[in-house]
């Protein structure tokens, strides 16, 4: 299992949900379109060469992003990595994946699909 964490300028927020929770991200038990989400403020300088889709080359921009978190199984790391490059409009997207250690609850209501149980 892995955690996903992505940095979302505002403006494209839904537009990159929909795309990952697509690929299969946001699944936990017999819930999906699960993410948990903080608003804050992300800053960046484009460099030359560039070609920012927020901002201008040499200035520092700030910019509203909101901070998700998800889950989703590792068999599904490349197609949620493809995901975000489509749907996200940066450039460089700012994401990261973590390994999740879980331990098996056997008393759990809800069990993980076939492909996430370990």
């Amino acid at each position: 299992m892995l955690k996903l964490t992505v940095y979302i300028p505002e403006p494209a927020l839904e537009k990159v949900k929909a795309a990952l929770f697509e690929a299969g991200a946001g699944r936990s038990g017999l819930y999906d379109r699960c993410c948990w989400l903080v608003k804050g403020e992300g800053q960046f300088r484009p460099l030359p060469g560039s070609e920012p889709a927020i901002g201008k080359i040499g200035e520092t921009a700030h910019v509203d992003e909101y901070k998700l978190e998800t889950l989703l199984p590792a068999e599904l790391a490349a197609d949620v990595e493809a995901a975000i490059r489509r749907a996200h409009p940066y450039e460089e997207p700012a994401y990261d994946f973590i390994e999740l250690y879980q331990v098996r609850n056997d008393d759990a209501k809800a069990t993980l699909p076939a492909s996430t149980a370990q």
